[in-house]
């Protein structure tokens, strides 16, 4: 699905970035791209919508299940809504809804009652049962609890614009259009845009001028009677999602043990994220992630390559498919972007300018591509991808500033705490790749690496009486940019080298457990994971997508980084907020949710422009929940061990379902932070001991 809003929000990420990026990621101005100082409109509010995903295809809803045309209401496919109205009537009423909750990540199902059809007295004898799945389809059951036959008029009004979402979010989507009965339903044109929803049983009645089918419906005692309806682009044949195949990217993984939230978190994460599985159309064995669901249906680099890697645990071929999605789009010649993958821009919050989602996504790549060798990639597909790999690292070469360090966006912009981070690790990941494949350059990338590390704990570490704190960013006349958010995790991100060995950080000893201790602060941690933007900041916002609200992703890193650097009980704490969080949204995470403090039985505020389901989110409670296994593997050596988070903060847990060189893989974790491999593909060599 490609949806394109107009520049009515400079939340790059979060608008509707599903166009293809730019191959220039700079920015016209600092503004970033797209506000050109227009009055800015407001992104509808989602976070109360039952949102059904499989891509390409949407089903955005209210809980009472009526699609009433207003708003962002409606069936969609590849980004154009072919039905914004779906009013039910029975008897002459709507009925009155009683509950709308999601079956799947596909699926919604919707409750409602009606009364007083016999007049007997105020009991329900009819309900209504609707299940709407995001291919279009809805059946719409009616059973009766009458002791008498009952024959019920049954009316559904129809209708559709053939908007595309972007229109729709904005406001300017155009009138309803004239219907036209065809078939066993009504039929819809606009230009060579067509939409056609047919039912069955065919309905007694069409009254195209109102958009109107209409049953007489008999229902015996105790009797049910079903209609269906088949949303469709006139012409194209069923949706069949990426994921929804015998051969799915990821693997069945499965989480039980003493904490159930584990379990049911694990599940909706893996669900949401298959759901937003897209296929390259020209290359269609290659799948990667859409961003999420409503506003970012299309592929987002960074987030993509991000979402690749922390589910390597459950398979490479989501990671094998995104990498060479995104090999496609580098930048070739040998001009200064050589070897870019391109990006939009990315607002950074109150205190920077934005940011390049393509140098992360350029940074991203090599670190990716020798991740996912070392969990078993075939070496003929890493091979293959090699090339891209070493012009990413290429233009990192040429990217870097004077004093070694990596501006963003390049050249000219501010040097961002974690854009070192990044650099740092595609620098110590990519030698290992190199090395691997016996190709030049492996001694200068350590080297260089060194030199940043050295810099780094010089140059962006600020002494205050509170033990210090890393800076923000660094301008480009030498000064801090002091404020501390949650961006400061992917300092505690490493990596795995060879052996499964993690690779050093741009932090020192003193200084990661100095920065522990802010996470573990009141300050940052809002008791529902870590905030953007830390509370005694200026420009502190809740609210804020990067000035205080808590995102999802970046807390993830950071309990995997504390637990790999033994500080547990501040992981720990992490985890158990975003446990919490996942609890009250009923295990779909989105992509951020207020920054607000917890309180005893408060629940997360939602953020109403955030996506839910978001394919980072998904991809990182899967992280948070794998990382209590601390698995390190190197398939190249036929090596895996397990380091446990020793504390068990979820008490004894047992993964199953994982996936190492193509093998299945399970592992149980004890209530004292022991490790015992269950299941293993043939000629692994364990390691297991306890977590730190």
């Amino acid at each position: 699905m490609s949806l394109s809003l107009p520049s009515h929000t400079t939340r790059a990420e979060n608008t509707a970035t599903a166009r293809r990026p730019s191959p220039n990621p700079r920015p016209a101005s600092g503004d970033g791209p797209g506000t050109a100082h227009r009055t800015p409109r407001q992104l509808p509010p989602v976070h109360a919508s039952l949102i059904c995903v499989a891509m390409p295809g949407l089903a955005i809803s209210s809980e009472h299940g009526q699609l009433t045309g207003h708003g962002l209401d409606g069936i969609y496919r590849a980004g154009r809504r072919l039905l914004s109205r779906c009013h039910l009537r029975i008897a002459g009423r709507e009925p009155l809804a009683v509950q709308g909750r999601l079956l799947s990540a596909s699926s919604a199902r919707f409750v409602s009652v009606v009364r007083h059809t016999d007049g007997s007295g105020p009991d329900p004898v009819v309900t209504v049962e609707r299940i709407r799945d995001a291919q279009g389809i809805e059946r719409i059951t009616l059973h009766s609890s009458a002791p008498r036959p009952l024959r019920l008029p049954v009316e559904i009004a129809l209708a559709t614009d053939l908007a595309e979402l972007g229109a729709v979010a904005s406001g300017s989507a155009g009138p309803e259009l004239a219907a036209s009965v065809y078939d066993s339903g009504l039929r819809w044109s606009s230009g060579t845009d067509h939409a056609v929803v047919s039912a069955d049983p065919a309905p007694q009645d069409a009254l195209a001028s109102a958009g109107l089918l209409r049953w007489e419906v008999e229902l015996p005692p105790g009797g049910s009677h079903s209609i269906e309806l088949s949303v469709r682009q006139d012409g194209a044949s069923p949706l069949r999602p990426a994921a929804r195949t015998t051969h799915a990217p990821l693997s069945p993984a499965r989480a039980e043990g003493d904490d159930p939230r584990a379990s049911r978190l694990l599940a909706t994460c893996i669900d949401d994220l298959q759901a937003l599985l897209l296929r390259d159309p020209a290359h269609p064995t290659d799948i990667h992630p859409a961003a999420g669901a409503p506003w970012r249906c299309g592929l987002a680099p960074a987030e993509a390559l991000a979402t690749a890697r922390m589910t390597l645990p459950l398979g490479t071929r989501l990671a094998a498919g995104t990498l060479r999605t995104l090999a496609r789009t580098q930048l070739g010649g040998d001009g200064p972007d050589a070897g870019l993958i391109p990006g939009p821009l990315r607002d950074a919050g109150p205190h920077l300018p934005p940011s390049s989602t393509g140098i992360e996504a350029t940074l991203l790549f090599p670190a990716l591509l020798a991740e996912a060798l070392r969990w078993g990639l075939p070496e003929q597909e890493a091979h293959d991808l090699l090339p891209a790999a070493e012009r990413c690292l290429r233009w990192l070469r040429s990217a870097v500033a004077a004093g070694g360090c990596l501006t963003d966006p390049a050249p000219g912009g501010p040097l961002r705490c974690e854009t070192q981070a990044h650099a740092h690790r595609a620098a110590l990941l990519g030698a290992d790749l190199l090395e691997l494949y016996d190709r030049p350059g492996a001694g200068q990338w350590r080297d260089w690496a060194a030199e940043l590390r050295q810099a780094f704990r010089r140059d962006f570490w600020i002494e205050d009486l509170g033990g210090g704190r890393p800076a923000a960013a660094r301008t480009a006349d030498g000064r801090h940019v002091p404020h501390l958010g949650s961006a400061a995790a992917h300092l505690l991100d490493t990596g795995l080298l060879g052996g499964g060995v993690p690779a050093p950080g741009l932090l020192d000893r003193v200084q990661t457990e100095q920065l522990a201790r802010l996470f573990g602060g009141p300050a940052l941690d809002s008791g529902w994971g870590l905030r953007s933007l830390g509370t005694k900041e200026a420009g502190y916002n809740p609210f804020g997508h990067r000035g205080g609200a808590v995102r999802v992703h970046e807390t993830a890193v950071a309990v995997a980084g504390l637990s790999a650097a033994g500080y547990e009980k501040e992981a720990g704490a992490l985890l158990g907020g975003v446990l919490a969080a996942a609890e009250a949204f009923g295990g779909r995470l989105p992509e951020m949710y207020a920054g607000d403090q917890r309180v005893a039985g408060g629940a997360p505020l939602p953020h109403p422009a955030a996506c839910r389901p978001a394919a980072v989110s998904a991809a990182a409670g899967i992280h948070l929940l794998l990382t209590q296994a601390g698995l390190r593997p190197d398939v190249v050596t036929g090596t895996v061990s397990l380091t446990p988070v020793g504390s068990a903060p979820l008490g004894e847990l047992n993964l199953t379902g994982l996936s190492i060189a193509g093998a299945p893989f399970a592992v149980r974790i004890s209530r004292l932070g022991l490790a015992m491999v269950e299941q293993a593909g043939e000629g692994l060599q364990l390691g297991v001991r306890t977590g730190g």
